[in-house]
């Protein structure tokens, strides 16, 4: 017998505030079709003056617990991967524990970047296999459009804001590659490339700081150690990509997507793509296109998925699970 966290619920949350790319225009030496051609990104999402992303994060968990026809009182523990959290300390997780009125437990934040519900992922599957808890809220969110320098196009038409949460509870399995739940995960960073992708501000700099991104090299490295973690993931779980339903990859630009789906030999056909409907928003990118996906009817029960993403770090990882 083994012990599996296997999805029960899944849910998500998106600013009111749609941004076409036509809005830079006005802003930007760019255009609708430099913004669609690099990067396939179409409009993103943005949060109001007064949305933090402790409100989009407990949105997206109402949204997974009803999925789930669970109540907040039914959750062991929080983990909400972020790097926008609203204040330094306390963590995010526990703004959303109290949002939800759920007194019982513990939270905590978990802060990958872009690979944030990877690592969150894996620490909840982890968490389950000990058996310290026995259901969890995996939550993705991101107010990204907080970070940026409105004057860079390169950088501040990539991304948005935004939530998604799972819902995990623990199942025993037969220990074989045909139980539903997470299967395997694959985690890495190398902090020598930090200065690809970072923000120049932070506590002891005593300034909040902007994104900075080198595109070319982030994409460079991500093609690469995507289709890595990726194809190390599913050895791990004795599968291999041709038993792949669904790569739901984070979503960074359609390129990167593309290229990654090609080295793993894995048709487009056989990708969930919503990057042109929410642009990159970092650790919530996962999680949000699990439920698009799953409201989409593209996600089954039973269907093996491969979910990996690449942030700053850099860090980078997958998972492997059968919904």
């Amino acid at each position: 017998m083994t012990i599996r966290a296997v999805v029960r619920g899944v849910g998500h949350y998106l600013p009111d505030r749609v941004v076409p790319n036509s809005e830079f225009e006005t802003l930007l030496d760019t255009s609708d079709d430099w913004i669609r051609t690099r990067s396939g990104i179409e409009r993103r999402h943005f949060a109001a003056e007064n949305q933090t992303t402790s409100d989009l994060a407990a949105r997206a968990a109402r949204a997974a617990l009803a999925d789930a026809g669970m109540v907040p009182d039914d959750i062991d523990a929080i983990i909400v991967a972020t790097s926008t959290a609203d204040l330094t300390f306390p963590s995010a997780a526990t703004m959303v524990q109290a949002a939800l009125g759920m007194t019982r437990g513990f939270a905590f934040d978990v802060q990958a970047v872009c690979a944030g519900f990877v690592y969150a992922l894996a620490n909840a599957s982890a968490l389950i296999a000990c058996g310290q808890a026995q259901r969890l809220l995996v939550i993705g969110a991101e107010t990204f459009s907080k970070l940026m320098d409105w004057t860079d196009r390169s950088t501040c038409v990539l991304f948005g804001d935004g939530a998604g949460a799972l819902v995990l509870e623990a199942a025993e399995g037969d220990g074989t590659s045909a139980d539903r739940g997470i299967l395997a995960t694959d985690l890495h960073s190398d902090g020598r490339f930090k200065d690809l992708l970072y923000v120049d501000g932070g506590v002891s700099t005593r300034s909040t700081g902007l994104l900075r991104m080198q595109g070319k090299e982030v994409f460079r490295h991500a093609v690469e150690k995507l289709a890595q973690t990726a194809h190390t993931s599913l050895e791990k779980a004795g599968l291999t990509a041709a038993d792949v339903d669904w790569i739901v990859p984070h979503q960074a630009n359609l390129r990167i997507i593309a290229a990654t789906a090609q080295r793993m030999q894995v048709p487009m056909e056989r990708v969930v793509i919503t990057v042109q409907d929410h642009g990159n928003t970092s650790a919530a990118s996962i999680p949000l296109a699990l439920s698009v996906g799953r409201r989409r009817g593209q996600i089954k029960e039973g269907d093996l998925i491969v979910t990996e993403a690449i942030g700053g770090g850099l860090a980078w990882g997958s998972v492997v699970l059968r919904w």
